[in-house]
């Protein structure tokens, strides 16, 4: 895989809020409100839009999450994920008929037609089907049906796209999605888009959103992202290679877990395969590795609730220190075959299941210590057997010069 940073499009650079266009691109109209989509900008120097290709080789980002292994226990099956984004492109041969449902489109477009390839590229995560050894592209939930919800476009108006991705939100609540992906972040408070989260959480549906990617930012400093600092959101910093959570990620209180974030094979637009991140981490991928591992869950555990699946991939998830989860990479890098042969537990370190209270440790006053002498109670019984012994010697020292004195004298 070659690893070249381009500018895939001039218009993909036009959903980035605070990021200038490609040279002799107009100017996109955003501002700090609009959401952005981390990573954008990256891809792979062969990939060119009107020119199919594939690639045989396993995506290196999706390896490290141990697929193979997942899915003994679960695929994915049949779970409804919702990728509220910039539409994903039905004419892609990773996504055959079924594998994506009609949703619906809030700009220019429709919603199974994708003008700028963000949204086909994280669906293709989530839930590419495989097709065979031409290609290695395969979603890490790969049986999991996607609900496009198009909230971007070509033409797309960065001071609206706040309210579109709450609308998106909130019709994918509606609609039955049991997982809602939103690999998008501002650091603005929106008031529209904290109620559609608040709608989509209380009806069930596991939301995951990006924590922030520095490159595509309009605010670059550390601090809270949105959805994902919403309650009930699950945050998603990128990590790379070495399971890293690098400065390319905003970090902040909003980060709750970490997931692969670098050369992520997966669909492009209309046109088969594609290499996104081949230098540094994005978190759109990230959020959509925790969103496919999330379809995961649901379809093993259907009868468990949103905020327990969180816990699930929370608990289980790989990190230094067991019991604390930090601003970098929050709990850690997720670890979808643990997540999904977890039994829940109380007593293990980290964060505690829904409901569930940590049993108080127990408290020991400390006390003086005696340092005074103890009497041998063995002393009298070791001084009569000393007695003894010595007794018993000078009787058998005794006798033995009786025998040799007589020896003597009976030899003279």
């Amino acid at each position: 895989m070659r690893r070249v940073r381009v500018v895939l499009a001039a218009t993909a650079l036009a959903l980035l809020a605070g990021v200038g266009p490609a040279a002799g691109a107009p100017r996109p109209a955003t501002t700090s409100q609009a959401p952005a989509h981390p990573g954008l900008s990256q891809a792979d120097n062969a990939c060119e839009e009107g020119v199919p290709r594939y690639i045989p080789d396993r995506s290196p980002s999706l390896a490290r999450l141990a697929p193979d292994l997942a899915w003994t226990l679960s695929t994915g099956q049949g779970v409804v994920v919702a990728v509220v984004d910039s539409g994903v492109s039905t004419r892609n041969v990773h996504f055959p008929a079924g594998s994506v449902l009609p949703g619906r489109s809030f700009v220019d477009g429709g919603s199974t037609e994708d003008d700028v390839w963000h949204g086909t590229a994280v669906a293709g995560l989530i839930a590419a089907r495989p097709i065979g050894s031409t290609s290695g592209v395969v979603g890490l939930a790969k049986d999991a049906v996607i609900l496009p919800v198009k909230v971007t476009g070509r033409s797309d108006q960065g001071e609206q796209r706040a309210a579109r991705v709450a609308d998106g939100i909130r019709w994918a609540a509606d609609n039955g999605a049991r997982v809602i992906n939103v690999s998008l972040s501002t650091a603005t408070d929106d008031p529209a888009l904290r109620e559609a989260v608040a709608y989509a959480v209380a009806r069930d549906s596991v939301v995951v959103a990006s924590a922030g990617n520095r490159s595509t930012a309009a605010v670059t400093t550390d601090g809270l992202r949105y959805p994902a600092a919403y309650p009930g959101v699950i945050g998603v910093a990128a990590a790379d290679e070495h399971d890293v959570v690098t400065n390319d990620s905003i970090h902040g209180p909003q980060v709750a877990l970490a997931a692969p974030g670098y050369d992520a094979l997966t669909a492009f637009r209309d046109w088969g395969d594609c290499v996104f991140a081949p230098e540094g981490q994005a978190s759109s991928f990230a959020t959509a590795y925790v969103s496919a591992a999330a379809a995961l869950l649901r379809a093993r555990f259907p009868e468990e609730a949103a905020p327990l699946i969180a816990h699930r991939l929370q608990v289980t998830a790989a990190r230094a220190n067991r019991g604390a989860r930090d601003d970098v990479a929050g709990w850690g890098i997720i670890a979808p075959y643990e997540a999904l042969s977890y039994t829940l537990d109380a007593s293990l370190a980290g964060p505690l299941p829904p409901g569930a209270t940590r049993a108080p440790s127990p408290s020991v006053a400390p006390q003086a210590l005696d340092l005074r002498p103890i009497p041998d109670p063995t002393a009298a019984a070791r001084a009569v057997t000393l007695a003894v012994l010595l007794a018993c010697g000078s009787a058998v020292v005794g006798l033995a010069m009786w025998r040799l004195v007589r020896s003597a004298r009976s030899g003279g």
